[in-house]
């Protein structure tokens, strides 16, 4: 059986991807949501001035704006209809996982399966929404209150142009977040993380030239660019290496007589990643860190209450505070969604139902404190990976200025999700060569 997958695995080529018209149908459907997601993101939000916005958001785009734009694919800057991103509905996922684990109404939600999956997506598309209003709210009033060197952002000021601003921002992020979803239901890979690449990915080039621009008029030195692009390289390989490590602990199954046959007594492996939680801790983290600050540097716009300019500064990229807020909460989430997808004593449990056992631990409990102590200590690594590749391009950009798009937290979503949906991919050539088998020996029995 295993000779078999291998073999398989082996003649995934360019002729069996032509053959799998299922795979080519979800990869131009994947192709033409993402290519929408692009379109929206240069549909213009009415009632702002482009020339003035732009202006503003030079001098304010060194802090937690770029970030945000970056996660939006640049429509931030140009405040098109797609400026709020997915980030209300990341924060939404947030809030719902962070109440399952303290609700008793919830945590049983998530044990009737399938039904009570769609209830939990139902009520975080509810609170996508509220965010949204509340986010496009502030953004709206923020707007009117900054001011460039030709006057104000927004054309005229008003509650119409407050609601306007609103439902534009909430329909947008909505329509993401349905968008989302059909890629990850009829397209390849996770929708939510696809459009978060896009967005990454569609502003490297723009990125590349402007640090090469920055080199050649003499403010990044040559050997701070190559550093740059060596540093990059050497943390896209870091990531590879560290998101493909695994922890395998054996496992054991008895013989077994069934009839006239011995049955069983195999042994296999029970792959523990060393970062089971992959990219969601500096995505969560990123996104609770940005709601706030965005707000409140919208909301300043450089006139507003001296507590509001405190709190902006302080949490300003490369701050002490925001680094040690930004380790944080990337360690807690690790913890938190590590718990979430892997449960140690229904793993020990199943194995125990099975006959399944770890050699030297008793079923039952044992296993499950095992489980969990080996868990603990990978998690503790993954946590401090991430931190590593996420906190220290933060402070080469904060101190050299370098564009977001070369930071760990944007390689290492371009590098996860990369792997990720080429897995996807590979799994669909595999059921599809598989299928083919099937038939051709079904056909071969009709004939025999």
């Amino acid at each position: 059986m295993a000779s078999a997958a291998e073999q398989l695995a082996s003649n995934l080529n360019i002729g069996a991807f032509a053959k799998a018209t299922e795979l080519k149908k979800r990869i131009w459907f994947t192709l033409g949501c993402l290519i929408v997601f692009r379109l929206g993101t240069y549909v213009p939000m009415p009632g702002i001035d482009p020339h003035i916005l732009k202006d503003i958001f030079e001098q304010q785009a060194g802090g937690v704006l770029g970030m945000f734009n970056m996660f939006a694919g640049g429509a931030l800057g140009r405040m098109t209809i797609f400026a709020l991103g997915i980030m209300p509905y990341i924060s939404a996922a947030i809030i719902m996982q962070l109440m399952s684990a303290v609700s008793p109404r919830l945590e049983q939600l998530k044990k009737e399966g399938e039904t009570g999956r769609k209830k939990i997506n139902q009520y975080t598309r509810y609170g996508t929404v509220l965010l949204a209003i509340v986010q496009g709210y502030g953004i709206a009033v923020g707007l009117e209150s900054m001011q460039g060197s030709a006057g104000s952002a927004v054309i005229d000021p008003g509650m119409f142009y407050r609601m306007t601003a609103v439902i534009t921002l909430t329909g947008g992020t909505v329509f993401l977040m349905w968008l989302g979803e059909q890629i990850t239901a009829r397209g390849v890979g996770n929708g939510i993380s696809l459009i978060i690449f896009a967005g990454i990915v569609a502003e490297l080039p723009g990125a590349l030239f402007s640090t090469l621009e920055l080199g050649r008029q003499g403010v990044l030195p040559t050997i701070l660019i190559l550093v740059l692009m060596v540093m990059a390289v050497a943390v896209i390989a870091f990531v590879v290496f560290m998101e493909r490590a695994q922890r395998r602990i054996l496992v054991q199954y008895p013989k077994r007589q069934q009839g006239n046959r011995m049955m069983g007594g195999q042994s296999t492996h029970l792959p523990l990643k060393l970062n089971t939680a992959g990219v969601i801790p500096p995505i969560f983290a990123s996104s609770l860190l940005l709601m706030p600050v965005t707000l409140a540097g919208f909301s300043a716009g450089g006139q507003g209450p001296e507590w509001l300019t405190t709190v902006t500064a302080v949490l300003g990229r490369g701050q002490p505070l925001y680094l040690a807020l930004y380790i944080s909460l990337i360690v807690f989430f690790c913890y938190f969604y590590t718990a979430v997808v892997f449960n140690p004593a229904d793993t020990a449990d199943n194995l125990k139902k099975y006959g399944g056992f770890v050699p030297g631990i008793r079923p039952g409990k044992n296993t499950a404190n095992y489980l969990d102590f080996v868990l603990t200590r990978l998690t503790t690594i993954g946590a401090a990976y991430l931190a590593l590749v996420c906190v220290l391009p933060e402070i080469l950009i904060s101190r050299y200025q370098v564009p977001f798009y070369f930071g760990g937290t944007s390689l290492l979503i371009v590098v996860t999700v990369t792997m990720d949906t080429v897995g996807q991919i590979h799994s669909h050539l595999l059921a599809h060569q598989y299928e083919g088998l099937v038939k051709k020996s079904k056909l071969r029995g009709k004939r025999g």
